[in-house]
């Protein structure tokens, strides 16, 4: 009985000669009273099931159209001519890989020891242990991580130095006996090249980061950064000294030992992607190096050691913690170092 109004409305923007826009349509029942509210720019029998309906419509479009924009109906021009050319079907990026793989015993027999000197590293440990533990699992290494955390203590008032050897005289006593072989890494250099060799050193020692490959080391008898040892070639070798406090130079004397064992170095070949083979996190900036040298430790450095080394290294393991980092495995060993100041006066801070 009472015709249906429209009630119009207009853009605050908009002066008055602009057109006004329909929001909404009221319609009334026969006693008068507005029933429900309709969208002015939908037919008058739209429903909410209909809406629905749209919505899933466009949503199985919008992937349609994003598999087949990955799936290989690009034209791509041609190198050296002006020319488009139709290009191979490439594939959808693959969806990243678990974060925890199950070990298979079709990997092989033999299982790695990463062994990782660690103090205050943090940042770095939280890339590190997700990515190495993806990067071997994709290469089918068995293997298991362990942190060897070098805990701070007082001894006198004297802070004890940090001793990348000794930490891996000390995992390497620590790691389990179902590993055969270890890894000594770097917490701070991410392979990022596949290709590199990360099995069973059954031939020799094998200097993954080479110098042909690492970011910075270049000299030819480098062999830090990530080296290769089958724990019966470490024992030949009676581990790594136990005298370098500080940084640096424990490797160039481990080398020597290499030499001295009869043993023969590896190193890869074949890999082409040169000084972008890793990721280097290391900022000189943030983390500084304790490259002091005390007393007669200038000399020392340069200096053979025939007597220490795996046999004598003297530590406490104050705790060992499973943990997950990212969904990655791993072993924090709390390692307290001893030393003897009789025999290297450097190893402390005053």
């Amino acid at each position: 009985m009472f015709p249906s109004r429209r009630k119009t409305t207009q853009l605050p923007w908009e002066d008055g000669r602009a057109t006004a826009v329909n929001l909404m349509t009221c319609e009334d029942d026969k006693h008068g009273h507005r029933s429900r509210l309709i969208p002015s720019g939908l037919p008058r029998k739209c429903s909410v099931f209909h809406l629905f309906v749209a919505c899933l419509l466009l949503g199985f479009l919008s992937l349609l159209w994003l598999q087949l924009s990955c799936s290989g109906d690009v034209a791509r021009a041609a190198r050296g001519q002006g020319q488009e050319t139709p290009g191979p079907s490439r594939a959808c990026p693959p969806e990243p890989p678990p974060e925890h793989w199950e070990e298979d015993e079709s990997w092989g027999p033999h299982r790695l020891a990463v062994l990782v000197p660690f103090r205050e590293r943090f940042e770095e440990l939280l890339v590190f242990v997700p990515h190495m533990h993806r990067f071997l699992s994709r290469k089918k290494i068995q293997h298991h991580i362990y942190v060897l955390n070098q805990v701070d203590h007082f001894s006198l008032g004297a802070l004890h130095r940090f001793n990348r050897a000794a930490l891996i005289n000390a995992g390497f006593l620590e790691s389990s006996n179902s590993t055969d072989y270890i890894a000594m890494h770097d917490v701070d250099l991410l392979p990022l090249n596949e290709e590199l060799d990360y099995g069973f050193p059954e031939t020799g020692p094998f200097h993954v980061a080479s110098p042909e490959l690492h970011p910075l080391y270049h000299y030819k008898t480098y062999v830090g950064g990530i080296l290769l040892l089958s724990k019966q070639h470490y024992q030949l070798c009676n581990g790594m000294s136990n005298r370098f406090w500080g940084w640096g130079r424990e490797d160039d004397e481990f080398y020597r030992r290499i030499k001295g064992a009869g043993l023969q170095l590896f190193r890869p070949s074949g890999i082409t992607t040169g000084y972008k083979t890793f990721r280097h996190l290391h900022d000189p900036a943030w983390r500084k190096r304790d490259q002091k040298r005390i007393a007669a430790q200038k000399q020392e450095q340069f200096r053979v050691d025939r007597e220490g080394g795996l046999s004598t290294v003297k530590y406490r393991v104050d705790s060992r913690t499973a943990l997950s980092v990212g969904g990655a495995p791993c072993t924090v060993l709390n390692i307290m170092l001893d030393c003897d100041k009789a025999a290297t006066p450097w190893c402390t801070f005053s």
